[in-house]
């Protein structure tokens, strides 16, 4: 099968490339790919600053939707021309890629594949990292930085949906608001000094269960402060730095538990896992429209250095997706 794909030939160029699929492995399908997601972890990769693991592809890309084009030998959830979403190993920025059955997800009729594109990697992290590893339970609090990307904007309705309270953080009066309007309870504005007393302020300080931090840096004393009593911080970025000075006494004194992840060095029998509690808690909000996918904009693949500026700008609200089928 002829594919067509991105490859990145320095961090600032960009080629269309031809080459051929064989045959998908056993467990494998391969998707005839309509969009595919746009991640943090796909300019890092261009800049040379994230390399994929030895088995991955090292074409970018770890999410995709589309329909299906071919089916390895045990896979029997899903036929050729099934439209699903898939969590990639790489690849996604193709015509073409590859992804275990167990990774995917069936498309809701009324979903395009634009907003489908939005889901994979989104859903994977926050609920490996908010209600596996930081195991947040209906009724409590949860604090989810950065209320308007791609990984913010679902886990705010996750949580919702999941029975929790949802806080958040943007960095403008006009991103708190769309963020309050998914379902977070309250939102601070990031940009405005004293984050610590806004939360203060709105009675929250203290009092929050599990935090998901994108930032890292000199943000993280400010989660610590922020937890309550055996809170649950899970660090999964350093935007503001890989580097924090805090106050151990805060930790032990609160018992906190402080962990983190990075979903590519995730084993693929837990990946597996994941997807199945997602089918079972969090799909039927997905088919019933209780939680909705926010694209922001869609590109053409061979604008993909464009997409990568736009999200670097911060600008965008929810996801970026890239039309793979313009190429």
């Amino acid at each position: 099968m002829e594919r067509r794909y991105i490859e990145f030939t320095t961090p600032e160029s960009a080629e269309v490339v031809d080459d051929t699929v064989g045959a998908p492995g056993d467990d494998d399908v391969i998707i005839s790919v309509h969009h595919a997601g746009i991640n943090r972890a796909d300019l890092l990769q261009r800049m040379g600053l994230y390399p994929p693991p030895e088995d991955a592809s090292p074409i970018p890309g770890l999410e995709v939707s589309g329909t299906v084009a071919a089916l390895g030998k045990n896979v029997s959830d899903f036929a050729v021309g099934d439209r699903i979403c898939a969590l990639t190993h790489g690849g996604g920025y193709a015509s073409l890629a590859i992804a275990r059955a167990d990774h995917c997800l069936p498309l809701p009729d009324s979903m395009a594949t634009e907003q489908g594109a939005a889901l994979p990697e989104a859903l994977l992290t926050v609920w490996y990292n908010v209600f596996e590893r930081g195991r947040l339970a209906s009724g409590e609090t949860v604090l989810i930085h950065g209320g308007s990307s791609g990984i913010g904007s679902i886990g705010i309705q996750m949580a919702r949906t999941m029975g929790a309270i949802a806080l958040s953080t943007a960095g403008s009066s006009a991103r708190c608001a769309a963020a309050a309007k998914l379902g977070a309870q309250y939102v601070a504005n990031h940009r405005e000094p004293d984050l610590l007393g806004q939360f203060s302020e709105a009675g929250y300080a203290g009092n929050i269960d599990v935090i998901l931090d994108i930032a890292g840096g000199d943000l993280m004393q400010t989660n610590l402060d922020l937890a309550a009593q055996d809170g649950r911080i899970v660090c999964i970025g350093v935007m503001r730095g890989m580097q924090s000075e805090i106050n151990l006494a805060t930790v032990f004194m609160k018992r906190l538990t402080l962990t983190g992840s990075t979903l590519r060095r995730l084993e693929t029998a837990e990946r597996a896992r994941c997807f199945q509690s997602i089918r079972e808690h969090i799909w039927p909000a997905i088919i019933n429209g209780t939680i909705t996918p926010i694209v922001d904009a869609s590109y053409p693949l061979q604008k993909v250095l464009e997409a990568h500026q736009h999200m670097q700008s911060g600008r965008h609200f929810g996801k970026l997706v890239l039309d793979c089928r313009l190429i």
